[in-house]
């Protein structure tokens, strides 16, 4: 009977543990497939929306205190990728982000574009398409110290060394014209 119970013990743990992963979802981008012009930047030679998608997350783990965003294309042809968006200080309490929203305290950092906010997809016309990471991080800090000039390396730095999870959902799109 001990074994039994041990067993079922474990069968339970194993369940809640897959159960509970972190986990990004969203109504307006889908893994693996292409984005719309609604998420294409505006300017550079793109001529989208440049409107952020629609995120949710949920089952972050015990002891977040913040959240972050980014959205980082590892395919642009500059050696070391490009950052599209950095959010930080999101209060733990937020689970989602309206589409071309940003939650009320958070913080936007600069981009590559040169500027913070959200700038879309623009990969190079005729380039195969590339990929675009959009990472939920979990943190154990209530706010990162950097300010809205910060470079999405400083962010990824700090990020890194306060995470408790994070959560990703990819993304791609490609110009024809």
């Amino acid at each position: 009977m001990k074994l039994i119970r041990t067993a079922l013990f474990m069968a339970f743990s194993l369940h809640t543990a897959f159960a509970a992963e972190f986990q990004l979802t969203s109504q307006d981008i889908q893994a693996n497939a292409p984005m719309t012009q609604k998420q294409e930047f505006n300017g550079f030679g793109c001529s989208g929306a440049n409107i952020s998608p629609q995120l949710s997350w949920k089952n972050a783990p015990a002891g977040t205190k913040s959240f972050a965003i980014t959205v980082f294309d590892p395919d642009a042809p500059t050696g070391s990728g490009w950052w599209h968006w950095n959010v930080v200080n999101i209060p733990a309490q937020v689970q989602s982000i309206a589409s071309g929203a940003v939650p009320a305290g958070a913080l936007e950092t600069r981009t590559d574009f040169g500027q913070s906010g959200y700038g879309g997809a623009c990969p190079p016309v005729g380039d195969k398409a590339h990929r675009y990471i959009y990472t939920v991080w979990a943190l154990d800090t209530e706010k990162l110290p950097v300010d809205a000039n910060a470079s999405g390396a400083l962010v990824g730095f700090m990020l890194n060394q306060h995470q408790l999870a994070k959560a990703q959902l990819t993304a791609t799109y490609q110009r024809s014209k």
